[in-house]
C-alpha cells in the first residue's frame, strides 16, 4: 500500500509519541520534500518509515499553491504521481483539492478509528484528548463527539 501524508497527522502524532500507529497500519509513509521541511522544524528526527520523495514539478503544483501550503500541495502532487493508494490529511481545503484529483484523502481521526477497530489502540477518547492538549489538535465539538461515537467510547 502506497501512502503519502501531509505534516499535521504525523507532527500530531509524534508529539504524543504515537507515530508507530502510522507504521502499524501503513507500513512505509511518503512525504515530499516541502512536508520534510515542515516537520523537522519542529522535530529533530522522523522515524525511519518516514520516507522523502522528490516532487517532480508539474502545473498542478503552482494551481495548487494559489490556495494551499507548499507541504499540501506537494502531498497531493505526490500522491498523485506515486498513484497512492491513501493520502493523509486533516486541512479541509486541501482534503478537497485533492478529491477534486481523484484522491483518497483520510484525516488523522479516521486513521484512529482504524487503528481502534484492529485493535491497536485502547482508546480513542484518551488519544483524541492528548492531542487536543499536548499537540494543539483542533477539534470541534461535534466532530470530536462524532468521532468519539463512531469508536463505541
Amino acid at each position: 500500500m502506497i501512502v503519502v501524508s501531509d505534516t499535521s497527522p504525523i507532527t500530531a502524532l509524534l508529539t504524543v509519541g504515537q507515530i508507530d500507529l502510522l507504521h502499524r497500519l501503513y507500513g512505509d509513509v511518503k512525504i515530499p520534500p516541502a512536508v520534510n521541511d515542515e516537520l523537522r522544524a519542529h522535530h529533530i528526527e522522523l522515524p525511519d518509515f518516514i520516507q522523502t520523495v522528490p516532487v517532480e514539478y508539474v502545473p498542478l503544483l503552482d494551481q495548487l499553491q494559489a490556495t494551499l501550503d507548499r507541504g499540501e500541495a506537494e502531498a497531493i502532487v505526490l500522491a498523485k504521481a506515486l498513484k497512492a493508494d491513501l493520502l493523509l490529511m486533516d486541512e479541509a481545503m486541501g482534503r478537497q483539492a485533492a478529491r477534486l484529483e481523484h484522491m483518497p484523502v483520510i484525516g488523522l481521526m479516521g486513521v484512529l478509528l482504524i487503528a481502534k477497530k484492529k485493535g491497536l489502540l485502547a482508546s480513542v477518547r484518551d488519544l483524541v484528548e492528548r492531542l487536543e492538549t499536548e499537540a494543539g489538535f483542533y477539534l470541534s465539538r461535534a466532530v470530536k463527539a462524532q468521532v468519539i461515537a463512531a469508536a463505541g467510547e
